[in-house]
């Protein structure tokens, strides 16, 4: 969601005539796109805006922002922690960040820009102050023509106990299914001048909650893949991120059927403790979740499932954890996010429940639960040595890029149809295509491979 936001925010002031540059040094415009998840990604943010103090203090006419989820959550409390910054401006509010930085730069200070408080308006009221924010995406700032991102929706109303998306997002809210599908089209027609690949992931807070009204008929997730299924140019379709309940059949036979939808499902579970599992409000039983995997590998037999789990939430006993430790080992997941419980404020956690699994507890379950996942995912992975197959190549691997290799033979990167990592050696000519690489070796990250004829 982040990186689509900060794509999107390089597109407008592209628009209005800035001019990305390399280093906050160069620039007029500072912004920080952030997150509040997890505390440690809100301290990160503080840090890096504290060091920009001096920096403001010797070219005060440098505008200094701080946008997305983080600023709908502080608010005020930004600047009283750093007086330095000019504006603070929400995710249902980055429509109006060209003005904003224009009022900064002709000296108003402290611009404050946020959506309404869910529980203090109306929903209607709360709906439009976050308001969409899609403005036409050009090559010039893209990550890369042959990879993007495309919103369905917006905001969340699952109301987990432990997450604040539902407050700095807003409230759920999709997008017109003809919307869409024009600006698959647009980034579609972008690949095909460009003489590449185009994979599009589609994003939602819990995409597959996906509904669209037009006229007598509610479109849902299923029909949205079989219309995109159609876009010429389009080769690759993902979709993120799934809420378990509505993992629903008509779904799982549109990823069965399509040829141009990805067999990845991210569907978090978060727990495998019915106990954490309700104080979490997450509206599913361990059993139910379980039956939907069944349904999933029923329908879907090559599918690719992947997961989320807080450890550590509020009261997690031992028993608890082993409880998810049961779920992981039996369900075999492609690969699981494992996140150590971080209460936010706003939270109904923070509010009802005490944060009393101690640091180091939840440190030793999340490392032996990424152990576990770990020792699956390598195993799994080993099972594709000796077979040929088709990776969309991003770029650059990381490892190439510490290197700083410059030739035109390059350690290259890309995905598998299931999601699956593999790198292997060639020509930077391929990035963009899909190509059969045949697997020699496998680890629990990454397949490693050749390209074959």
């Amino acid at each position: 969601m982040n990186v689509l936001d900060s794509e999107l925010v390089a597109t407008s002031l592209t628009n209005a005539g800035f001019e990305q540059v390399a280093s906050h040094r160069q620039a007029d415009v500072i912004l920080f796109n952030t997150c509040s998840v997890r505390q440690h990604a809100e301290d990160k943010i503080y840090s890096a805006i504290g060091r920009l103090k001096d920096v403001k203090k010797y070219h005060p006419n440098k505008i200094v922002g701080v946008i997305g989820c983080m600023a709908q959550k502080d608010q005020t409390l930004i600047f009283k922690r750093a007086p330095h910054v000019d504006l603070v401006v929400g995710s249902g509010q980055l429509g109006l960040l060209t003005t904003l930085i224009n009022r900064a730069t002709a000296g108003e200070c402290e611009l404050l820009e946020v959506g309404l408080d869910r529980k203090s308006n109306s929903l209607l009221s709360v709906q439009r102050s976050f308001a969409p924010y899609n403005p036409e995406r050009g090559p010039d700032v893209k990550r890369g023509s042959h990879q993007s991102m495309v919103r369905i929706m917006y905001g969340c109303d699952k109301f987990c106990t432990y997450c604040i998306v539902p407050s700095v997002r807003g409230p759920e809210q999709s997008r017109s299914i003809d919307e869409i599908e024009a600006e698959v089209r647009q980034l579609a027609n972008l690949a095909l001048d460009d003489g590449v690949c185009l994979e599009v992931t589609l994003l939602g807070q819990t995409v597959n909650s996906y509904k669209c009204k037009l006229g007598n008929r509610t479109y849902r997730l299923s029909d949205l893949l079989y219309r995109l299924e159609e876009v010429n140019g389009l080769d690759r379709l993902k979709f993120v991120s799934n809420y378990p309940r509505h993992m629903t059949t008509d779904l799982l036979e549109a990823v069965r059927d399509l040829s141009k939808v990805s067999s990845y499902l991210h569907v978090p579970a978060q727990s495998g403790s019915n106990h954490m599992l309700k104080l979490m409000k997450r509206n599913y039983t361990v059993e139910e979740y379980r039956d939907m995997l069944a349904k999933v590998r029923e329908i879907v037999p090559n599918a690719a499932v992947t997961s989320d789990f807080i450890v550590g939430f509020c009261g997690e006993t031992e028993e608890d954890f082993h409880e998810t430790v049961d779920l992981v080992r039996e369900e075999r997941f492609k690969n699981s996010f494992i996140f150590k419980y971080s209460a936010r404020i706003g939270t109904q956690a923070a509010e009802k429940f005490e944060d009393s699994v101690p640091y180091d507890v939840k440190q030793s379950r999340n490392n032996e639960l990424l152990a576990i996942q770990n020792a699956i995912t390598e195993e799994d992975n080993k099972k594709f040595v000796g077979r040929i197959v088709e990776i969309l190549v991003s770029g650059p691997s990381k490892m190439s890029v510490k290197r700083e290799e410059d030739g035109p033979i390059v350690q290259l990167t890309g995905r598998t149809i299931c999601d699956r990592i593999a790198v292997f050696e060639d020509d930077r000519k391929w990035i963009g295509r899909i190509i059969p690489v045949k697997i020699w070796s496998a680890t629990a990250l990454t397949l490693f491979g050749k390209r074959v004829e």
